[in-house]
């Protein structure tokens, strides 16, 4: 049998969000004899202790008898427990400053650290995830940062709202202006906000019509692939080529500047990656945009003015574009861009986010648990035996 608990959340502002729902464990002991589920108690997360208790799962302070742990944000270096096997999104895989001393807990405890976000297929496809809801829920504080910022409407936060459903039920009276927005990205990111703009009859144009036609009601134009990147010395794009040598590509961006209102950015970005503007730009005579829903959030990224993360509470920042300064969000006035750049954003809808994520794991991670060997866990496997597994091996510099 294979003990699996489920840890309370640590870090500062405790996300909300959990691996299983109640329901799920519950269903999930039911119908295999093989998994036990043993919840660590919390007072942040989203669904009670006495939401699991009374579906028969077992709380306990204890986890020390437990095969595996299994979180969501990255657990305090003090709080791992040697020689275990977690699972949480750890931060790790870019080399990111301010977890290095995570990875080298990790090393130095014996961790097999699984990273969720490295679960994919052979192909390098995703398997688990939160990006629908960070879609969902980017799109969404978009739209309310630009009604907020011009007077255009009003959209309760995504925060205050029960769950999705509820939210939606916000939408049914909405009518958006003649909005023109742009979104980048693919996957289930931008499946996500594909579903906002759906549920808010915001029409898809392509992306020539969008640089040459102004409408007389809301639109988008999704940017992917060859009508984002092109390469350097020839403009043609091969997906295959990208990924390989990102550095030869260049951006497309730049010509949607003085056409969208808003930008909703769900690229995945790394440093060999050109950016989609840089920070000079935004002081163009022919700048329109005025709103920023930076869903990827890599601070200094893809998106340059992109100063540091916010917070839930507190989601929007405004960037002058004459000082490239940080300033107040919400005036009524295009030299001020507004960014919202809140890096948790599943967390402001945590009940339909940890159902969504719990049925994918339960449907295709929890399987590969019970096998003698998964080539799926072994890809995700960034250490163990106190040391970085081959695949990792890349961030020898980072982790020792």
């Amino acid at each position: 049998m294979i003990r699996i608990g489920l840890i309370r959340e640590r870090k500062k502002l405790p996300d909300e969000r959990v691996a299983l729902s109640p329901k799920q464990c519950a269903y999930i002991m039911a119908n295999d004899p093989n998994i036990k589920i043993v919840v660590e108690p919390s007072p942040s997360r989203c669904f009670s202790d006495q939401a699991y208790s009374g579906l028969g799962v077992e709380l306990s302070s204890d986890l020390s008898d437990c095969d595996i742990l299994m979180g969501i944000k990255e657990v305090p270096a003090e709080f791992l427990i040697p020689g275990k096997t977690y699972f949480f999104f750890s931060h790790t895989k870019k080399k990111q400053p301010h977890n290095q001393h995570l990875m080298h807990a990790l090393i130095e405890k014996n961790i097999r650290m699984i990273d969720y976000e490295c679960i994919t297929y052979s192909d390098e496809q995703r398997i688990l995830g939160f990006g629908l809801f960070a879609g969902i829920v980017g799109a969404h504080n978009g739209l309310r940062t630009y009604g907020k910022k011009f007077g255009k409407y009003e959209l309760p936060a995504a925060h205050e709202v029960k769950d999705y459903k509820e939210l939606i039920d916000a939408y049914q009276y909405l009518k958006l202006p003649n909005i023109k927005i742009v979104m980048t990205g693919s996957g289930k990111v931008a499946a996500g906000v594909l579903d906002v703009f759906t549920r808010l009859d915001i029409e898809a144009v392509e992306p020539s019509d969008f640089l040459t036609h102004e409408y007389e009601y809301p639109v988008f134009t999704h940017l992917k692939g060859a009508s984002l990147y092109a390469r350097k010395d020839n403009d043609l794009f091969h997906r295959d080529d990208f990924h390989a040598h990102p550095e030869a590509y260049k951006c497309l961006f730049s010509s949607y500047v003085h056409q969208a209102d808003v930008l909703m950015n769900g690229i995945y970005w790394e440093k060999k990656i050109a950016r989609l503007f840089e920070k000079p730009d935004i002081r163009r005579n022919d700048w329109r945009l005025n709103v920023i829903s930076d869903i990827t959030c890599d601070t200094d990224g893809s998106v340059p003015i992109n100063v540091g993360s916010s917070t839930i509470a507190d989601p929007v920042y405004g960037i002058e574009r004459a000082t490239m300064q940080r300033t107040v969000p919400y005036q009524h006035t295009k030299d001020i861009i507004d960014v919202m750049a809140v890096d948790n954003l599943p967390n402001e809808l945590p009940r339909d986010a940890s159902e969504y994520f719990g049925q994918h794991l339960d449907k295709y991670i929890l399987p590969e648990l019970l096998k003698p060997e998964s080539e799926i866990l072994k890809r995700a496997t960034i250490c163990e035996h106190g040391k970085l597994t081959k695949r990792y091996e890349y961030l020898s510099d980072y982790a020792y």
